[in-house]
Order: C-alpha cells, then structure tokens, then sequence
C-alpha cells in the first residue's frame, strides 16, 4: 500500500481520534513495512479546517468550486466587470453552500465545525478558485492546513499536503520548488555573517537624515517572511505535540500491559497458594489416617 492511500483514509478520521488511529495503522504495518511505518508516525494531524475540505473532497463536492476558478481568472484578466460580477455571485453561492456542506459532514461525523474553522474552509475554497494549484491541492485529499489567497499572487502551499510528491499538479508551472523555512534561515544568517564589520559607528549630524522611502515590495516580502516562520514554527509545535500524544497513548497502552500481567500473576499467585493449602490439608489427612493405621495394627498384634 502506498502512503499517500493510507494517509487519504487517515486524513478523514476526525482530528480529535486521528492520533490513536495513525498509531493503529502505524503498527498494522510495521512488521511488513518499517518504512512505510515510519511515514505513517510521522503524518501531521489535519487542522480542523483542512478535515472538512477533505470530507468535501471525498465526496467529490469540491469539482464546481476548482472548475470555475479558471472561468473568474479569465474575464478578471479580460477586465470584464459584467461577467466578474455575475461570476462573484455565483463563486459566493458556491462558497457558502459547500461550507453549509462541510458543517453537515462534519456534524454527522460526530465533530462539529465551529464558526472560525467554517471561515477557514472558505478561505480555502476561495485559494482553490484562485490559483489552480491550490485548486489540485485541495481535491487531492491530502491536505493538512487550511489556504489562503492574497490577491493576485500564488496561494502558499508550503507544507499544505501529507505527501506533496503524490500531487504533481499543486507543484507544477510554479517558478521554482519552495525553499524549506530551515534553509531561508540558514541563507539568511550566513549572509549576515559574511557582512564586514562596519567598525564603531559614525556619531549622528546634526541635520536630520532624510528618511529613505519604504519598499512596498519589501515590505510584502517581509511580511510573507514573518508567516512563513511563524507557520513553521506552528507546524513544528504540532509535530511536537501529535509526537507526544503518540507516545502517551503508547505508554499508555503499555501500563494496560503491565497491569494486565500484575493481575494475571496475582490470581495465579492466589490459585497456587489455594492449591498449597489445600495439598497442606490433603497432606495432615493422610498422616492421620497413617497414625490411625498404625494404631490399629498394634491393637490387632496385641
């Protein structure tokens, strides 16, 4: 089985039970297959956002939303203010319904949507419209974090998929493969590091300096920077916890073990000792009835 296949069936398990049952499908294969074991122990638990989409995508409800991405882009770029009209009207029809969709799914599933994760699965839906690599990524069933669009620039999908490899056309037509948030920040601290040392610095004029004019563009970047890491950081602190889980609930299990054997060993212990009483008892029996015996056989010598 590959991993992508497993991780769709995992993907759609409820996040407040997805831990026990990826230590559950861990374990069913680790005898047969450590590596694909060792993928499973390491898929992220869905964001509560990301499991609705799936639950959407599985059902196939997500193709109208994707299919009329491409429709919205077109006479966005013919500068069609007629047809951008009718085609955001109908975009948030779509939107809403599925997202009324989505609460039902996951209503029936036992784990209801709150406001904030419907407002997420609309975002993401929205991405999907957007950018058609988004569109693919969220009809994969692999997703794990909910999208969001930003204008007319390409949706992150930075971590957005359990197996990225498996989605081909989520990476596709994009200028390069994502450079990992650990290797950004490697780039960057080398190069502060090669900076020659300005030696001390120059006491201030006394006229005022001219401040120089911000750098929209910068800043944008700065600020996709400063989520990146943070998002980073957030999956990292997910990771952690998921890990965490993993190892209670296997510490967990085997306390049930130990506890288990403790009472197996106590009433075996109890069988024994009833069984020592009991052949004590049989033992002074037949020391009796040997006295007894012996008794009789001096009386009839006599």
């Amino acid at each position: 089985m590959e991993f992508a296949e497993v991780a769709r069936e995992l993907l759609l398990v409820a996040p407040a039970d997805f831990v026990r049952e990826r230590t559950a499908r861990q374990r069913a294969v680790r005898k047969d297959d450590r590596a694909l074991a060792t993928r499973i122990g390491g898929l992220r638990k869905p964001a509560p956002a990301a499991w609705v989409v799936e639950l959407l995508a599985h059902e196939g409800a997500l193709d109208e939303a994707v299919d009329l991405g491409p429709a919205i882009r077109q006479a966005q770029a013919d500068a069609d203010p007629a047809a951008i009209r009718q085609l955001r009207q109908q975009r948030g029809a779509v939107v809403t319904a599925l997202a009324q969709a989505g609460a039902d799914l996951a209503s029936h599933a036992g784990h209801p949507a709150t406001s904030a994760v419907l407002d997420q699965v609309r975002a993401t839906i929205e991405a999907a419209m957007t950018d058609p690599h988004a569109g693919a990524a969220v009809r994969s069933g692999l997703l794990v974090r909910p999208l969001e669009s930003a204008g007319f620039e390409a949706v992150d999908l930075d971590g957005a998929l359990a197996d990225p490899d498996a989605v081909p056309d989520a990476w596709s037509g994009t200028d390069a493969e994502p450079i990992p948030i650990t290797s950004a920040r490697r780039t960057r601290e080398a190069s502060r590091a090669s900076r020659p040392d300005p030696g001390p610095r120059a006491e201030p004029e006394s006229e005022e300096q001219p401040t120089p004019a911000a750098d929209p563009a910068a800043e944008r970047r700065a600020a996709r920077e400063a989520e990146s890491v943070a998002r980073s950081e957030s999956r990292d602190a997910d990771a952690a916890l998921d890990a965490a889980e993993s190892d209670l609930e296997v510490a967990e299990d085997h306390r049930s073990d130990l506890e288990r054997q403790l009472a197996e060993a106590t009433a075996a212990v109890g069988r024994a000792e009833r069984a020592r009483d009991e052949a004590e008892a049989a033992s002074d029996r037949a020391r009796e009835l040997l006295r007894a015996a012996q008794r009789h056989r001096r009386d009839v010598g006599r």
